[in-house]
């Protein structure tokens, strides 16, 4: 039986994305295995021989949950910058994916974790068609929380595409619940453009039969959604309702070609949105419309996607993006808080992956939390900490990572990855493509 673990981070300012001020000034947290205990103003009242991790100039929050990305694609980071979507996957991604052998992805995804945990999140959705298992096995031992999917695209023999679902489905069921209960799993058809009506009915019912999530690139370019009514006489998000892709537990992923109907049906049908600015501006994709999801009340989420169409997963960027972008095209600083976008990168996104007992800053919630350092010249003065998060910080500023109550980074040091080693893997991979 596993030893009861408890730490007390002292002198720490708390912050709930739910609150507009911190909710603990100066106080401390208590983690007792893998859950936050308690937090409080002042000095713990007694620590019966428990570590004690003093971080005096220094705040906590739940860590931030990034819900798309294409871990092994980290390799591809600046392989190809100017170009659309339709040409950039043709003409650069995809040419290069077929060079990508085991080793390759391996090494993608772990480089991926480790930025993603210097910069603070501690939860991420993964969907590749190559490997991912190896992932979930990565997942496991660095300690990380993650929904995963082997991506699907629907093309190749009837034999092919039945043997993708089978697999798709299977490794979705092993997962899930995996690692403590760190992992979980969804279906994920590329895209509409890929994958066939015919496919993506089958892996609709899949879904439906197994109780899986259901996620997809969905309306990302204006090409997708006139390509779609030329070839099917359908308009795309309607078709996507009639083949059953639309339904509760369905998270799209883009959303920016959208009509305030489309908006209206997604709410009706209980999807969600993950929200991806940084690549839909670099690819020339276009703006979501993000202001009317929110209106119809359709829950929203961050994701960076891959590292090479963002180019980082620094997941603060997002949030700042997020806040001000949205408040330039509606000519409204009013149209999306601080705090509301604070909620998108932790709780929006916990609950959008099936982790329904993390991402807040809740006693009983999973201690899934970052420390981040406010001594900062750009973090100073010390007046408005929840915007000083929103639209000063960066994934540099933070100090320590939880997982499960877990630390993963220490002092900025990663402690369940070999930095030095990881570096050595990244340039001797890159050398075969």
């Amino acid at each position: 039986m596993e030893k009861e673990r408890e730490l007390y981070l002292t002198n720490v300012t708390v912050v709930d994305p739910e609150e507009s001020m911190p909710v603990v000034n100066y106080g401390y947290v208590h983690i007792k295995n893998n859950y936050i205990h308690a937090f409080a103003e002042g000095e713990p009242p007694h620590t019966n021989g428990a570590e004690v991790r003093d971080c005096s100039g220094c705040c906590v929050m739940p860590g931030l949950v990034n819900t798309h990305g294409h871990s092994a694609m980290t390799l591809l980071r600046g392989y190809s910058d100017d170009l659309e979507l339709k040409r950039w996957l043709r003409e650069a991604i995809w040419p290069a994916e077929a060079k990508f052998d085991r080793d390759i992805t391996s090494t993608g995804s772990k480089l991926a974790m480790a930025e993603m945990i210097r910069s603070g999140t501690t939860t991420f959705m993964d969907m590749y068609h190559l490997h991912i298992n190896d992932v979930a096995e990565q997942v496991k031992q660095i300690g990380l929380r993650a929904c995963l999917a082997r991506g699907m695209i629907g093309m190749g023999a009837k034999e092919e595409l039945a043997e993708k679902r089978t697999e798709a489905v299977e490794l979705a069921k092993n997962w899930r619940g995996a690692a403590e209960g760190r992992l979980e799993a969804a279906l994920f058809p590329h895209a509409p453009y890929t994958c066939p009506p015919s496919f993506l009915e089958d892996v609709a019912a899949d879904a439906a039969s197994e109780a899986i999530p259901l996620q997809i690139h969905l309306a990302e370019s204006r090409q997708e959604v006139s390509d779609h009514y030329k070839d099917y006489g359908r308009p795309l998000i309607s078709h996507m309702k009639e083949l059953g892709i639309l339904r509760p537990s369905t998270m799209i992923v883009h959303g920016v070609h959208v009509t305030e109907e489309d908006i209206s049906t997604f709410r009706d049908a209980g999807v969600s949105l993950s929200h991806n600015p940084v690549s839909n501006l670099k690819l020339g994709s276009g703006i979501a419309p993000l202001a009317k999801y929110m209106k119809q009340g359709v829950p929203v989420s961050l994701g960076t996607d891959s590292a090479a169409s963002n180019n980082t997963l620094d997941l603060f960027e997002e949030i700042r993006l997020t806040a001000l972008l949205h408040k330039g095209v509606a000519e409204d600083a009013s149209v999306v808080s601080g705090k509301e976008v604070l909620q998108m990168a932790t709780a929006n996104g916990a609950a959008m992956l099936g982790f329904s007992n993390t991402g807040k800053m809740k006693r009983g919630q999973l201690a899934d939390l970052i420390v981040l350092e406010q001594q900062g010249l750009h973090l100073q003065p010390e007046n408005n900490l929840l915007s000083h998060l929103v639209y000063s910080a960066s994934g540099q500023d933070v100090r320590d990572v939880f997982v499960n109550g877990r630390c993963i980074m220490r002092n900025r040091e990663l402690l369940t990855i070999d930095e030095e080693r990881l570096r050595y893997d990244v340039k001797e991979q890159v050398n075969k493509f």
